[in-house]
């Protein structure tokens, strides 16, 4: 599993719990930086699943 993956993960689940808490405070502004992150969290976890099927491809070669 590459590193970004776990990495994408965390700031995915941190992002949901910040988003969360912005919706139940009311605040806005936390609730639109929770889901910034949360999004980044998936663009980085997808790029660590290309980079783990590529090395898979190369591998089996």
């Amino acid at each position: 599993m590459d590193k970004d993956r776990i990495s994408g993960s965390a700031k995915e689940a941190k992002g949901s719990v910040k988003e969360a808490i912005g919706k139940v405070t009311g605040d806005t502004k936390t609730q639109a930086e929770g889901a910034a992150e949360k999004t980044t969290g998936k663009a980085q976890n997808a790029a660590g699943g290309i980079k783990d099927t590529v090395r898979d491809a190369t591998k089996s070669r």
